[in-house]
């Protein structure tokens, strides 16, 4: 072994020696793919001379700064706010190299080029609405965000706050270069309403504390935008996918709202819904039902740790190492103020105290949030005016799918299905 490792060595250093005069050649966009837990996340690098800036397009992140370094046998590459850093060797037409962040390290080879997705339903100019910077404030943290107005909009026009669902996104919840609230928004200013959509604190171009923040500092956010439009509306609504349901609907029990659209919104507990999503994956993984329920046993007593603020111990429960690894993983994940609240939410003894018109649907293969389960909590416990729906055939994302698994929604082109934005439209008349 350690006479391969020195061959090993040699021949890297031989390839660096050959390939020295092209280092200086690598420019524009260069594209690679990270294999994490089983999941690609491609990443592009932009090369503008001695300038790098990175983008993830899974994650709706663009144009992260980067520092470059070129050095005799490639670049090197360190991108201080997400902490992280590659480093690879130039071999001609591609770069090979390792990428490391938070203590692990992954194989990354870049080649020349971009990713590039068709999302045909993307709004593009000209558009027959109007679209102006806003910003909001709640304590520290400041939102910014983009109100669109229709055509002779007046006080009278319904408008709705769009709120994102779970980690950081920008305003137009944007994954895998599909924007549905930019979709949404369209949809809504051609109809008559307007919206404010906005990046979620400490993204994009919003501020805000990300350390201690909980489910409700992002309702609060969300207020803040509330009391924002009642300044120039006087009809104000919700409309919140998954995370961003739940908060719509928290803000419908404290009066708060005229109105709520609630897209895979959950109101059950946090806790099991997290635990279904879990059992899910390993089922798709392919592990057996003894193994998928001894990992599930032990994540749901390190979650009743958390959520009584006790400190799980550390436990070989006898699952594969591999799993063994992920349980320690969800310990520090799940350590944050947010996550334990979250485990800890629960809303439906709230849905009684809303009387304010709800709309709520699912997609019968949401994979995230399960459908039957959360909107027959809304149907038996909501006090007013409701419409509930499950709409055959979508996922979490309201994409057309063929199982409803998250791994899907990249390869899918539609970014919202049109029957969903109809039903949208069509309830939203009756404020009109």
């Amino acid at each position: 072994m350690k006479t391969r490792f020195i061959i090993l060595f040699l021949l890297i250093g031989f390839i660096a020696i050959v390939t020295k005069a092209q280092v200086c050649d690598i420019k524009g966009d260069w594209t690679g793919k990270l294999s994490v837990y089983g999941n690609e996340i491609p990443l592009v690098f932009h090369f503008d001379g001695e300038k790098c800036t990175i983008d993830s397009p899974d994650q709706g992140a663009k144009g992260i700064p980067a520092q470059l370094e070129r050095t005799a046998m490639g670049i090197k590459v360190a991108v201080p706010s997400i902490n992280a850093n590659y480093e690879g060797v130039n071999i001609g037409d591609f770069v090979m190299g390792t990428f490391k962040q938070h203590g692990q390290s992954f194989p990354l080879t870049l080649k020349p080029g971009s990713v590039k997705r068709n999302r045909p339903q993307t709004p593009t100019p000209p558009y027959p609405y109007q679209a102006q910077e806003v910003n909001f404030r709640n304590g520290d943290a400041v939102l910014q965000g983009t109100l669109v107005t229709p055509e002779n909009v007046s006080s009278q026009t319904p408008v709705l706050l769009m709120v994102t669902g779970s980690g950081l996104q920008n305003r137009d919840e944007e994954v895998f270069e599909h924007k549905p609230f930019a979709v949404i928004a369209d949809a809504l200013a051609r109809q008559g309403f307007a919206t404010l959509r906005y990046d979620d604190r400490g993204f994009g171009e919003s501020k805000g504390d990300l350390v201690n923040v909980t489910t409700e500092d992002l309702k609060n956010d969300a207020l803040a935008g509330v009391e924002l439009l009642r300044k120039q509306f006087n009809r104000v609504g919700i409309l919140g996918h998954s995370e961003g349901g739940t908060i719509g609907l928290m803000l419908a029990a404290e009066g708060k709202v005229d109105f709520v659209v609630s897209l895979a919104g959950g109101v059950v507990s946090f806790e099991k819904t997290l635990l279904e999503q879990n059992r899910w994956t390993l089922q798709k993984t392919g592990y057996s039902r003894d193994v998928i329920d001894r990992y599930c046993t032990a994540l749901e007593s390190l979650f009743d740790d958390l959520k009584a603020g006790r400190n799980p111990e550390t436990t070989n429960h006898g699952l594969p190492t591999e799993l063994e690894k992920n349980l320690q993983i969800a310990k520090v994940q799940s350590s944050t103020p947010y996550m334990r609240y979250f485990l800890a939410l629960d809303l439906t003894d709230r849905l009684g105290k809303i009387t304010c018109p709800v709309l709520a649907l699912n997609g019968t293969k949401d994979r995230q949030v399960n459908s039957e389960e959360n909107l027959n909590a809304l149907m038996d416990r909501l006090a007013g005016q409701k419409e509930i729906k499950a709409i055959e055939g979508l996922n979490h994302m309201f994409q057309h799918c063929n199982t409803g698994d998250p791994s899907e929604y990249k390869d899918i082109e539609e970014t919202f299905a049109p029957e969903a934005l109809e039903i949208i439209t069509t309830w939203l008349k009756m404020f009109k």
